[in-house]
């Protein structure tokens, strides 16, 4: 891991990417965060679905980078919230926000944005570090998610309605992303000229 800046996979694919090339990588990572929404499953004891959403805000941050993933998902929110059917089950509008999952959707500018600024410092790399930027980015968007929804479900029934459902998916798709981006780390390295 490095304190500095490291290559995000969008920087090895497009070394450098003019405007429309950086907003079509943006607009692309909203539109793959509106697809992933659409695989819901909902559970019968809480309001909150079990979806693709926040698997794909996090791989935007690894994907993209800090900045281009707030983008994307600040992008993401604003379609939904102008009526697009992005978010899970197929809907939209700002009221959307005031229901039960407004918290969670609300943490996935900065929940990309934090994975993405954690894989900018290399924790891509490495198993051993890429779990806990996804864990950490999980983290931000459960903190904000739970703060909101307490205003939906009694105190004593807020974990386990808001958070310890989704833990088990959470860390299998924390664990597959974690395996997934060093494997494909190595294979860039091997590819890459020799000098």
């Amino acid at each position: 891991m490095s304190a500095t800046r490291t290559l995000t996979l969008a920087d090895v694919a497009l070394p450098r990417p003019n405007v429309l090339q950086q907003t079509l990588l943006v607009v692309a990572a909203s539109l793959v965060t509106a697809a992933a929404a659409q695989l819901e499953i909902r559970l019968p004891f809480t309001p909150v679905p079990v979806t693709g959403q926040t698997f794909a805000v996090l791989l935007s941050g690894a994907v993209l980078g800090a900045r281009r993933a707030f983008l994307a998902q600040a992008l993401y929110l604003l379609e939904g919230a102008a009526g697009l059917p992005f978010f899970a089950g197929g809907a939209g509008g700002a009221l959307v926000f005031v229901g039960p999952t407004g918290g969670y959707l609300a943490a996935f500018p900065l929940a990309a944005a934090v994975t993405g600024f954690l894989c900018e410092r290399g924790w891509d790399r490495r198993f051993i570090a890429m779990l806990p930027a996804m864990l950490i980015g999980s983290l931000v968007i459960f903190a904000s998610g739970l703060a909101w929804l307490a205003r939906f479900v009694a105190p004593d029934a807020l974990l386990a309605t808001g958070l310890l459902p989704f833990l088990p998916g959470d860390l299998i798709k924390s664990s597959l992303a974690s395996l997934a981006f060093p494997a494909v780390w190595r294979l860039i390295g091997r590819a890459a000229p020799r000098r």
